[in-house]
């Protein structure tokens, strides 16, 4: 039996899974590792850590393959994007990964969206203007720690820097470099006006190197950590929502892949570059003639999360013996959409898209004496969805609208939240039975660096069966009045939010 190996480098773990050439899941590993957080934004890893994670979890599932009587054909990665980590003259580390949820540039990025240069950098790159991007975390760091910025001779991220400690080379795959804010989608190759703002060169910066390309050779140390053969083929794969859609088999603008975990996200496969005029989406580069078109949420489970904390009744857990997710969603069943005309805005996080706010905040529109925590934990899931919900109008409004919408997460434990989604998206939900889609993704794309498969579109055979979730009328008619009075509570609200920001950095300053 010969294998391959997807590899899933997250925010706070990695994940590896093991498969055969049909792309059978034989087995499984994972390690977490801190990610290291201030109340002024800072979401950092320490990338040693997140190494010697990827070499232990390849360690642990090659453990589980015959490689005496088969082969292991390659290692394929999906890694979470648009993480910084300054290096020396030597590619040593000066700063931990600056990960996409750190936000301490928020004030510079709220300057750059709102000038002409935001606007034609984005244009460009298909990056929005926001404190997650490269370009901005860049533009802080010039500032904000100006004796390391003195010392940097390099810029990398996370998987150029996991190539260098397993290979000594300075790459990065195209998908990761267009999440940078500073990749031209258009020409493929490093910005200049981007570069200019970031103060770096394109000699600082990897080099671009499509999805498919393979690194042959491990340094001794990697080997000796994963116990595989040295010349196993590395595939660079690319970032990690890119690989969610491949993994589903979301590889045409004919179906739109919604994934719902902690955060959330709306994405659409292209054949071409599509750029949102209202600078409310993103547009990446799967790889080399792919882009996938879409919004990423910052409040996706972990709001769901925070409100059954606050909002189920500890006693009748207790005393139902019950666990509390499932206790929450008996009571949201019984709850009629719309919950009573209570309206829940769920930016707990701040929000990427749609509004591109780090200071947004949540709210609860429309309480009254006759509300209960039932009805505040149904409003919290329904405005959950009706924010993924401006997402996919806009990503349909670009591209046209789907045949279908694929939908992985969390959230698919719960029946009445897969059913809420198709009622206020109006459209069938189809939820695969898929495992990991994100090393699936991965592993499809070392299967065509292989040469084993001729288009990605392949992966289609790989998916198991699909629950469907058909939408109801009665309940579609009742979120169609709702999700235009979400919206204008989040722009009303809009004006107040650096504001209530403000507020509460008061309060935590004391």
């Amino acid at each position: 039996m010969n294998y391959l190996i997807g590899v899933d480098v997250g925010t706070t773990s990695t994940k590896a899974v093991l498969y055969d050439e049909q792309a059978t899941v034989l087995g499984q590993a994972k390690q977490g590792y801190p990610l290291y957080r201030d109340p002024l934004g800072m979401a950092e890893q320490n990338p040693d850590q997140l190494v010697a994670a990827v070499e232990k979890v390849i360690h642990d599932v090659a453990a589980q393959a015959d490689l005496t009587n088969g082969k292991l054909l390659a290692v394929s990665f999906s890694s979470a994007n648009q993480s910084v980590i300054l290096l020396d003259e030597h590619h040593q580390p000066l700063t931990r990964a600056l990960t996409w949820a750190d936000t301490r540039a928020k004030t510079i990025a709220a300057n750059l969206r709102r000038s002409p240069e935001g606007k034609q950098i984005y244009v460009k790159t298909g990056t929005p203007i926001h404190p997650m991007s490269p370009l901005t975390k860049l533009m802080w760091l010039q500032k904000a720690k100006p004796a390391i910025w003195a010392q940097t001779k390099y810029v990398a991220d996370i998987k150029s820097y996991l190539f260098y400690q397993l290979f000594g080379v300075f790459k990065v795959d195209v998908s990761i470099a267009s999440c940078t804010g500073m990749l031209n989608i258009n020409t493929g190759s490093w910005d200049e006006q981007a570069l200019a703002l970031a103060k770096v060169s394109a000699e600082e910066l990897p080099e671009i190197v499509s999805g498919t390309a393979q690194e042959i050779g491990l340094t001794a140390q990697a080997q000796e950590a994963m116990g595989i053969p040295r010349d196993t083929p590395f595939v660079y794969g690319a970032f990690d929502g890119a690989l969610s859609n491949l993994g589903v088999g979301a590889t045409r603008k004919n179906t739109v892949a919604i994934t719902i975990g902690t955060s959330a996200a709306v994405r659409v496969a292209t054949d071409q570059p599509v750029i949102d005029p209202q600078q409310r989406l993103f547009c990446y580069a799967i790889d080399n003639g792919l882009w996938l078109v879409g919004g990423p949420l910052n409040n996706g489970g972990a709001v769901f999360q925070w409100a059954v904390e606050h909002f189920v009744d500890a006693s009748a857990v207790k005393n139902e013996g019950i666990d509390p997710y499932t206790l929450a969603n008996q009571v949201i069943a019984d709850v009629p959409a719309g919950a009573h005309g209570l309206i829940f805005n769920p930016y707990l996080g701040g929000e990427r898209a749609p509004l591109w706010d780090a200071n947004a905040r949540g709210s609860f529109c429309g309480l009254n004496n006759l509300h209960t925590r039932t009805d505040m934990l149904r409003a919290v899931m329904e405005g959950i969805n009706m924010n993924i919900h401006s997402v996919y109008k806009a990503v349909t409004n670009l591209v046209g609208e789907p045949k279908s919408v694929t939908a992985t997460g969390g959230f698919a434990k719960s029946k009445v939240w897969k059913q809420m989604l198709a009622n206020i998206l109006n459209c069938q939900v189809e939820i695969p039975d898929a495992f990991e889609s994100g090393c699936l993704g991965a592993i499809t794309m070392a299967m065509k660096s292989l040469g084993m498969i001729d288009s990605l579109d392949a992966v289609q055979k790989f998916i198991g069966k699909e629950e469907v979730y058909k939408p109801q009328a009665a309940a579609v008619s009742v979120y169609q009045k709702y999700q235009p009075v979400f919206e204008q509570i989040a722009d009303l609200m809009s004006p107040a939010y650096a504001k209530i920001a403000d507020l509460q950095q008061m309060t935590e300053d004391k």
